[in-house]
């Protein structure tokens, strides 16, 4: 498969140009519904299919095949994402009407992210090829562990990375809007909402961990990779504002989560033995998530949406509006800026 520079280009321009109509959409903080966050998901899968579509007639019906192969198990793994954000927000008690900025910003970092995750993968598979052994015996594992802790629960507030942040910077109980950062008697004060911020972009780090690893059992190709990961994680913040409260109906999912690892690991392993066809690799995962996830809502049915619980990670507030007149903005235009501050103003 040749990929020209400029199809690089032009899905990344993409990529940012929906990213920025996103951002418009978005720029003032409002709680988002189900039926905004129903017609943004029809957009981004229509998008995601729409560019599937156009790959399998430039490069055939066996490279469209690994990008949706690709793109599905990218898709389905990103819903046990969506859930531990859930977690996280119900954890920091976020008011609903800032989560779409923190996760807009997590999007884009898990975007930079997995693209240096994908080269660091494609070099390695290019130069070690037994490095594919070595990401198969991994798969198996996950899916093994997954399977087995299907049940165990996400605890923010045990997390290490909280205590490692909490330790270093200093933190603000209270919500200023949808800032970041805010200064009080001239030192720099993170407020929750940076601190939930860095427990999304680690999460996704470590979800790509595995699901990295995944893609690049169907196709080897960076193109198809990147842009399969890409576009199942732009839909990601209309998915949790659509899904965050059926968390409680989704019981099997994360069952066949763990038997597509396997699968997936399975196939790997077994490379240079049986090559397994891409329309198989396909429908064994088609089939997985469609049985989980129709059993998962029989078995809940009558059930409705309800907010997602969890322990909580601290005693969290909205400021007052006398906080809020106090708080001093962390860019100043007179350019004097105290010493350890940032003239980074995205936090305003």
């Amino acid at each position: 498969m040749t990929v020209p520079l400029w199809a690089w280009f032009a899905v990344l321009g993409v990529i940012l140009l929906m990213l920025a109509v996103d951002l418009v959409a978005h720029r003032k903080a409002h709680v988002i519904g189900v039926r905004e966050a129903a017609v943004w998901s029809i957009v981004w899968v229509t998008l995601g299919v729409a560019f599937g579509v156009l790959v399998w007639m430039l490069w055939g019906a066996e490279i469209g095949q690994q990008y949706f192969a690709g793109y599905l198990i990218e898709k389905s793994l990103a819903v046990d994402n969506v859930f531990v954000w859930a977690i996280i927000f119900a954890a920091f008690a976020v008011p609903r009407e800032y989560q779409h900025r923190v996760l807009f910003l997590g999007v884009l970092g898990a975007l930079i992210f997995r693209g240096i995750f994908i080269a660091a993968g494609a070099a390695l598979i290019e130069n070690f090829s037994w490095i594919l052994y070595v990401f198969a015996a991994f798969l198996i594992y996950t899916g093994w562990r997954m399977f087995h802790s299907r049940n165990d629960h996400v605890h923010p507030e045990k997390s290490r990375i909280l205590k490692v942040f909490r330790r270093f910077v200093p933190t603000t109980d209270a919500y200023h809007g949808q800032k970041f950062l805010i200064r009080k008697a001239g030192m720099l004060v993170a407020t929750p909402l940076l601190a939930v911020l860095v427990l999304v972009e680690i999460t996704d780090i470590i979800f790509a961990v595995d699901s990295i690893p995944a893609i690049f059992a169907v196709t080897s190709e960076p193109f198809l990779v990147f842009t399969a990961n890409a576009f199942a994680i732009l839909g990601l913040r209309a998915m949790y504002f659509l899904l965050a409260d059926l968390i409680h109906r989704f019981i099997y999912l994360k069952i066949g989560l763990a038997f597509v690892l396997i699968w997936v690991g399975i196939k790997m392993l077994l490379l240079d033995v049986f090559y397994i066809l891409t329309t198989m690799s396909l429908a064994v995962v088609v089939t997985i998530i469609t049985v989980s996830i129709v059993a998962s809502l029989r078995a809940t049915r009558g059930q409705g949406r309800r907010e997602v619980h969890a322990e909580a990670a601290g005693v969290f507030r909205i400021a007052t509006d006398e906080e809020l007149a106090a708080a001093e903005l962390v860019f100043r235009r007179s350019g004097r800026v105290p010493v350890g501050s940032t003239k980074d103003r995205s936090d305003e």
